[in-house]
């Protein structure tokens, strides 16, 4: 199967699923993708020997960012810290075949705006006794597709938004590529 990963930020996420996949067989990361030139996750491509792409907003919103991965043939689309919605014929063209993680225990603290410390500062803030991470499948509505798995860790003792960030990324990087690998090669098997 044929992977692009979508990123925002530095990439840790993204870097974890490259490592993982490259001892994976059956799973090729095609393409690593993201909507910021300055950022990370372009360099931990090249690092890992990934082709990566600059792309604009317009260029996601037009389609010609979803023309690109049909050309390459990609099967699947994992997001990593991609923070722009994804269009609805985007969701159509890879229905069931998006993935993304996102940083608390949805539906709880989910939806537009809702991500990174912004996620972590509002855990923070309501007390919460527990944070974690989903992974889920991609609608055309942030946060909202169907969950495949969710990663729970005890914040309750825990000083800051900073320390409830830390412990859930620790999550993300040890379930995103085992589940992500899983969903995939099961979707492979049932096509067979």
């Amino acid at each position: 199967m044929r992977v692009a990963i979508l990123a925002s930020g530095s990439g840790s996420n993204a870097a974890a699923l490259m490592n993982h996949f490259s001892n994976t067989e059956g799973i090729d990361v095609v393409l690593v993708g993201s909507n910021r030139s300055s950022s990370g996750v372009l360099e931990k491509a090249n690092q890992a020997g990934v082709a990566s792409l600059h792309f604009s907003r317009e260029e996601l919103d037009s389609g010609e960012l979803l023309k690109k991965l049909e050309t390459l043939k990609v099967d699947w689309v994992l997001l990593a810290g991609f923070l722009l919605k994804i269009p609805k014929e985007f969701c159509r063209a890879f229905e069931n075949k998006i993935l993304n993680i996102h940083p608390s225990l949805l539906p709880k603290f989910g939806g537009e705006g809702m991500y990174g410390m912004n996620v972590h500062r509002a855990v923070f803030e309501a007390e919460e006794k527990e944070s974690g991470m989903t992974i889920h499948y991609v609608n055309e509505r942030y946060d909202e597709g169907a969950i495949v798995f969710q990663g729970r860790i005890d914040v309750s003792e825990l000083k800051s938004a900073e320390e409830i960030a830390s412990e859930v990324l620790k999550l993300e990087h040890e379930y995103y590529p085992r589940v992500a690998r899983e969903v995939i090669l099961d979707s492979e098997r049932n096509i067979k």
